[in-house]
């Protein structure tokens, strides 16, 4: 695969793997890259067996280093809007997958990589992670995904990231809520493993259907994603996976008590 692409796959247990493949240029974002990324996650979303997807960058330096700005210096008010529409296009095929997304960040996570991390249901990182959105120090604003900053950290922080270019090391970004763990770089796979481990010993169908409902509760008032959560509860119990797993959980616990 040429450089600046991805690289995607998916194991016999419905776990994908998507993973920037420019280590040289610190993972960073052009154009074909992001149409690739965007492909490959959609490709996957369209699979029945799919159960979790993992996003990462190859190498151990970077998750995604932000936009390549050897692209963006070329950008005009047409191509630019395009450019950034791409980037978008990462992040909203991240959040409209059917099943949860794990950001595995191993190294610097700058601008456009920062949104698309945000646009993942969970971020663990090493304790050599970096997590800025440098943007304004190249005369730019940060967009996009960024809007979801303040929901994940709250404003002060979120204005903080866009307003000062500041970069925050690991154990910040896990005081702020940036990162929902970190662990020592050797043991950031192994700790992803288990992250999906948990999830696939869920209901394929019932893990679908809280993706599904979370989204929901992200533009909902409290009210109506209550009764949105009412719909989906009668929509699993319309299935046999609740029944199958509720009488295996009762087997077992009536195995504990014999």
């Amino acid at each position: 695969m040429p450089e600046g692409l991805i690289e995607a796959s998916i194991d016999e247990r419905g776990v994908a793997r998507i993973a920037i493949d420019n280590e040289r240029h610190l993972n960073c974002l052009n154009s074909a890259t992001a149409e690739a990324f965007t492909n490959a996650v959609n490709g996957f979303s369209g699979q029945d067996d799919l159960r979790v997807v993992v996003v990462t960058g190859n190498g151990p330096k970077a998750f995604m280093g932000g936009a390549d700005l050897r692209e963006l210096a070329g950008l005009d008010v047409v191509s630019g809007r395009a450019f950034i529409s791409r980037i978008h296009g990462m992040s909203m095929a991240l959040r409209d997958c059917p099943v949860p997304v794990i950001a595995r960040i191993n190294g610097y996570c700058l601008g456009a990589g920062l949104e698309v991390a945000a646009a993942c249901d969970m971020r663990i990182a090493s304790d050599k992670a970096v997590l800025g959105m440098p943007e304004v120090k190249v005369g730019l604003p940060s967009v996009v995904e960024a809007a979801l900053f303040p929901q994940l950290i709250g404003w002060g922080k979120a204005k903080l990231l866009c307003y000062t270019g500041k970069s925050i090391d690991a154990e910040e970004a896990l005081s702020w809520g940036l990162v929902e763990k970190i662990v020592p770089v050797d043991e950031l796979d192994d700790a992803v493993e288990c992250w999906v481990g948990h999830i696939l010993e869920g209901g394929p169908q019932a893990i679908r259907l809280q993706k599904e409902l979370i989204r929901e509760w992200e533009v909902m008032p409290v009210g109506d994603a209550i009764q949105a959560g009412i719909r989906s509860f009668a929509r699993a119990m319309a299935t046999e996976e609740p029944k199958r797993m509720i009488a295996k959980t009762l087997e077992r616990l009536a195995r504990r008590k014999g």
